[in-house]
């Protein structure tokens, strides 16, 4: 049946272009915007996934920049560290060839005091945006943000890398010890045979033990090795010691055992060696001479002080035959902690450039799954975009028909009708 006051046919030709048109709005947004979510009314759970997720790459895109400082920062005090250790290295060099007794020292001291200003130097230029790790203002750890850890409750933690400060610096208050002037004729303070100021042969291939009986601050402990009447080939030697409040027996002996240990070995020593057990010392010789071992004790010394990680570099003093000995094992330990230094920086400085580069891998994984939930597939936009065109024009075309519907009612009705006559 037609109708001219209700086109069905026109309505639902105009219900179908109404839809297509939609659709065509909805593909000409992705295409446009290259996003098939790109607000939350076209997809709200989506939208918000990947809002979130967004944000966090914002986030780790910031910590990217913080563990690259961290990298640059750590990396600057490493090197430092590294040119520090090459100068101790020369220092412990000059130190050995100090020990001999046909050198000019002063001018070996000279060449000591010009390493020890390019070692203050290197840690005073080692900093990085004001952050210097070396020069020993403070014991603190550094931390620098490497992540953030969001739990499946939706609750968001910040991790950090802690470094730690390495204090390579010098200080000018750093002092010497000073010998004791009271003399322990008693030997309460070393026993065993060993008579102060009198020498005691370590016989020919024999040993001889020098106990550290009594231990207090300021107790001062001189050992005197001399060969000169017999082999000649260490010639005379001190070693010498100040207790401080912190000693023990063991720890006496083990400073002057390590100093004897270093001079032999520095001097390619073989008649003579020297190991320890707690408290006590012995002095091995291997000669067919005696070595003549001279033990002194006395009180009222002051242990010296150190400042700075690197502060017994600035009591060095290579210009006596004392002096030269303690600056060997003084070195050694000095050493020790510039290397330390350099490889606790070093791994740290490679923990951060690894935990950087996973950052920036888990910044791509996380950028690409948000693209997966919101990007358009724009081929098949495009494809999708031509079909609703044709589809508009052909609902358009439907339309139109539908519209001639009535007027081909309303022209029968118009049309002349057939010729009856009447009668």
């Amino acid at each position: 049946m037609s109708s001219i006051l209700t086109n069905n046919s026109a309505m639902v030709a105009l219900d179908t272009l109404r839809s297509i048109n939609r659709d065509l709005s909805t593909i000409q947004n992705e295409i446009s915007t290259g996003k098939k979510v790109s607000s939350a009314k076209d997809n709200a759970s989506i939208w918000a996934i990947s809002t979130v997720m967004s944000t966090d790459v914002e986030s780790f895109k910031t910590i990217s920049d913080s563990l690259n400082l961290g990298s640059s920062t750590v990396g600057v005090a490493r090197s430092a560290a590294e040119a520090v250790t090459e100068n101790l290295q020369q220092i412990k060099s000059l130190i050995v060839s100090a020990q001999q007794g046909n050198v000019d020292r002063t001018k070996i001291q000279t060449d000591i005091d010009e390493l020890t200003k390019g070692i203050q130097a290197y840690v005073g230029a080692a900093q990085f945006n004001g952050l210097n790790l070396l020069d020993g203002t403070s014991s603190a750890d550094v931390n620098f943000l490497s992540s953030l850890d969001r739990s499946s409750s939706g609750a968001v933690t910040a991790s950090s890398i802690a470094v730690e400060r390495r204090d390579l610096s010098i200080s000018n208050s750093s002092t010497p010890a000073t010998f004791g002037a009271v003399a322990n004729a008693d030997q309460t303070i070393i026993a065993s045979g060993v008579n102060s100021g009198t020498a005691t042969a370590a016989g020919a291939a024999g040993t001889l033990d020098v106990t550290i009986a009594s231990v207090a601050d300021g107790y001062s402990y001189r050992l005197v090795l001399d060969d000169s009447a017999t082999n000649n080939t260490l010639g005379q030697r001190t070693f010498e010691y100040v207790a401080g409040a912190d000693d023990s027996a063991a720890s006496v002996a083990a400073n002057l055992t390590t100093q004897m240990a270093n001079f032999l070995a520095a001097t390619g020593e073989t008649n003579y060696s020297v190991s320890r057990a707690d408290g006590v010392i012995t002095i091995t010789n291997t000669s067919a001479a005696a070595l003549a071992v001279t033990a002194t004790a006395t009180t009222g010394g002051t242990a010296g002080t150190t400042t700075g990680g690197l502060g017994n570099l600035a009591t060095v003093d290579v210009t006596t035959d004392a002096g030269a000995t303690a600056a060997l094992t003084a070195i050694e330990g000095l050493l020790q902690t510039s290397i330390d230094a350099a490889a606790g920086l070093g791994s740290s400085q490679k923990r951060i450039e690894s935990q950087g580069e996973f950052v920036n891998t888990l910044i791509d994984a996380m950028t690409t799954g948000i693209g997966g939930l919101t990007d358009a597939d724009m081929e098949a936009a495009s494809a999708k975009l031509q079909a609703l065109q044709v589809q508009q024009q052909l609902g358009v075309q439907a339309l139109s028909i539908a519209n001639q519907g009535p007027q081909s009612v309303a022209r029968t009705h118009d049309a002349p009708g057939p010729f009856f006559l009447c009668r």
